[in-house]
């Protein structure tokens, strides 16, 4: 089902809309720009929320790691 949206936009922009709108479909240049714009930000909800989950684990690295780990690849070489 379908539901109509409506916005104002300034004279000047309605009129060269209108000029154009034998190559343009407004109708559906909107549509998409609205769908995309709508990804964009579930994408950004979606980014934040499992930030703040990976921030609630708790992570702990062992006294001493970044030095063994450091001095193990130069030992490798």
């Amino acid at each position: 089902m379908s539901s109509v949206v409506s916005f104002k936009v300034r004279r000047e922009i309605k009129e060269k809309m209108e000029r154009f709108r034998d190559r343009v479909n407004w109708a559906e240049e909107l549509r998409r720009f609205i769908e995309e714009r709508i990804r964009e930000l579930e994408a950004e909800e979606n980014i934040k929320r499992v930030v703040e989950e990976l921030e609630k684990i708790p992570i702990s690295v062992p006294k001493g790691f970044s030095v063994n780990s450091v001095r193990e690849d130069r030992d490798s070489n």
